[in-house]
């Protein structure tokens, strides 16, 4: 028997080379949110402007660009509108606009101790 979440959770767990393929075009476009490493693995959430409680989420990943690493997740295929990021439950960044067929990219604050 497989265990997806185990196998996915491994897969994320890992340095990513390979290219990001995202699905925009028409109404849908992306978001890149870069962040600090201190926040790797961690999950983003977004949801759409006033819609706090419909919620989705990505992990925070490590992107090797060359000689070096970059912390993002990365939403695609959302509809062209205005987003709240959420981080441990509570709003981060409110009225985040993605525009239709385009990639919209944020600087996230890095976490506090």
């Amino acid at each position: 028997m497989c265990d997806d979440h185990h196998d996915h959770h491994t897969h994320a767990h890992r340095p990513h080379s390979e290219p990001v393929v995202l699905e925009l075009g028409g109404e849908l476009g992306a978001l890149v949110v870069y962040a600090d490493a201190a926040l790797l693995h961690d999950e983003i959430e977004i949801s759409p402007a006033g819609e706090d409680a419909r919620r989705s989420h990505k992990d925070v990943l490590e992107r090797v660009l060359g000689a070096r690493s970059v912390y993002a997740a990365v939403f695609d295929r959302l509809p062209a509108g205005t987003y709240t990021l959420w981080h441990d439950g509570l709003p981060g960044v409110r009225n985040v606009a993605v525009g239709a067929g385009a990639i919209a990219e944020l600087e996230w604050p890095a976490r506090r101790h």
